[in-house]
């Protein structure tokens, strides 16, 4: 299923055919993508799922025009006829000066195979339909599960998928460039019943390129965990307390941050972070990377959409705005220095405040965090709510549990967090070592002053 020499030598056939009819410059995007996935319901196979893809991206630059076409037919006489339609239908749209492929001195020159951040599983062509069945089979508990005195299980949803992603981008300045990619997944998730009838329901999910790595044997015991951990909640009346983030859910406060950053939110006006270039505008102990290129890592890439070469660097470092995402279009239209057009693995980097905190001396757990804290709130999850893009302004419904002296009291639910994002992360106190090693967005346990909870 993956990309061959003789599809890559078609994708370099259409950057001349589009060159030939009077495209000035041009990029080809080639993806092969395929997906086996196994769904057990209470025990049960559910589903089976079997998805392939394979298509072909084509942007134009013409006459000061873009545009941008697709198709999933690789015949080579169809995709002449194609290409010269698109280059005609290029002509009918309006100028767009800022429109063109970035300098060849920023694109990547290494990512000649794919392999080259060893995110390919070379046992993938090995896995079969029975491996991949007893696979999702293995993930279920429900048939084994003990009765338990003080909650009834009443359903459990497993999921285990493997999926391989193939893609190939050349353009008509001479970039070439492969990533390929393998992913393991799997997912449960829980739902229990108490004595009195109330419903509670808990997730568990881990990934990984390698299958060797991925630990599916406990992902559905860690969702019955979590979903029993919900019963029992009281409520807490209003106020202002010391809020611990859950490593599950910290990319819900981290996002809007990423998307202020982008140079077309900042452009339209739709960033709270307009003009902060440069700026200390959160806490000093909130720093945030872009591992972009850490071998075997979720979300490792050697370069962008557009060919531009990725690289390790400060996004946010020690509360001063370093970067902001500007990708080539966005750079003419702004008079900005281009960078990438997003961030690739977004890190936030271990703080705990008043302390000297190195990561090879020491891990910081979630259990460290509360007892730093020694009372307040810890949020595990978010139920709706919004964040105001333009102010920074967010309302977040939230669940989780009251802590006291370092210790979790009981569950609670039904609250919501109010406040403002540069305010929150100016009222940052610690930020641990615990990120999933699973996860693309590396995001710890976080600990916040004096955030205003609503029963």
């Amino acid at each position: 299923m993956m990309i061959d020499s003789k599809e890559m030598m078609l994708a370099g056939e259409c950057i001349r055919s589009a060159i030939a009819n009077g495209a000035d410059e041009a990029r080809v995007s080639l993806s092969k993508s395929v997906m086996d996935g196994y769904t057990f319901l209470n025990g049960e196979l559910d589903k089976v799922t079997h998805s392939a893809d394979r298509s072909i991206y084509i942007s134009l630059f013409v006459d000061g025009r873009y545009g941008t076409f697709s198709t999933n037919r690789l015949e080579r006489d169809e995709l002449e006829t194609f290409i010269a339609r698109a280059v005609s239908m290029t002509r009918m749209l309006g100028e767009d000066r800022f429109r063109r492929l970035p300098d060849p001195g920023r694109t990547e020159k290494g990512a000649k195979t794919g392999k080259e951040l060893d995110l390919y599983d070379e046992s993938y062509p090995e896995s079969n339909a029975v491996k991949r069945l007893e696979k999702a089979r293995s993930l279920s508990i429900f048939k084994t599960e003990d009765h338990n005195e003080g909650y009834r299980l009443i359903s459990e949803e497993c999921e285990y998928s493997e999926s391989l992603d193939d893609n190939y981008l050349v353009d008509s300045r001479g970039f070439e460039g492969r990533h390929t990619e393998t992913i393991y997944y799997c997912f449960s998730e829980m739902t229990i019943e108490d004595l009195n009838g109330n419903k509670f329901s808990g997730f568990w999910w881990d990934a990984s390129q390698k299958e060797r790595d991925l630990r599916h044997t406990e992902c559905s015991a860690n969702a019955l965990k979590k979903a029993v951990s919900q019963i029992g909640p009281k409520k807490r009346r209003s106020g202002r307390y010391r809020m611990v983030v859950d490593n599950q859910v910290g990319s819900r406060l981290i996002a809007p941050i990423i998307s202020a950053l982008n140079a077309s939110s900042i452009q339209q006006k739709m960033s709270f972070l307009d003009g902060s270039l440069g700026r200390k505008i959160f806490s000093d102990g909130f720093t945030l990377m872009d591992l972009a290129r850490t071998p075997g890592k979720n979300g490792s890439r050697l370069f962008d959409t557009e060919g531009v070469a990725t690289k390790d660097s400060s996004i946010i470092e020690n509360g001063t705005i370093k970067q902001y995402f500007i990708n080539t279009y966005m750079s003419g239209k702004m008079g900005m220095e281009p960078t990438v057009e997003d961030i690739s693995r977004p890190c936030v980097m271990p703080f705990m405040k008043g302390k000297e905190l190195k990561t090879t001396e020491k891990d910081v757990s979630l259990k460290d965090i509360l007892r730093f804290c020694s009372n307040g709130i810890l949020v595990t999850g978010f139920n709706g709510g919004n964040c105001n893009p333009v102010t920074g302004d967010f309302s977040f419904g939230i669940e989780g549990f009251a802590f006291s002296r370092g210790r979790i009291t009981h569950p609670v639910r039904e609250m919501l967090i109010t406040g403002n994002l540069i305010e929150l992360w100016n009222s940052l106190t610690a930020a641990g070592t615990d990120c999933r090693a699973s996860a693309r967005w590396q995001v710890p346990t976080l600990a916040f002053e004096n955030v205003s909870f609503s029963a």
